[in-house]
């Protein structure tokens, strides 16, 4: 196979870590948007379930106590 990236040394390693910096830098203000924005919905989720819960325990006694 031929050699595409030319002969060792030619590449500028400042460029590969300038870009490795920039996407490290990217990656956790991406993460903190979703982790703002995700719990929102089991939040929700959880407390309807728990109002649910409640109301069949509610009904239940209030049936077994008629």
């Amino acid at each position: 196979m031929a050699n595409t990236q030319g002969p060792e040394g030619t590449q500028d390693p400042a460029g590969s870590t300038q870009m490795f910096r920039a996407f490290v830098d990217e990656a956790p203000q991406g993460r903190q948007q979703q982790a703002v924005a995700a719990p929102a919905g089991p939040r929700i989720g959880l407390i309807i379930g728990v109002v649910i819960a409640v109301a069949v325990v509610a009904a239940v006694a209030w049936l077994a106590l008629k």
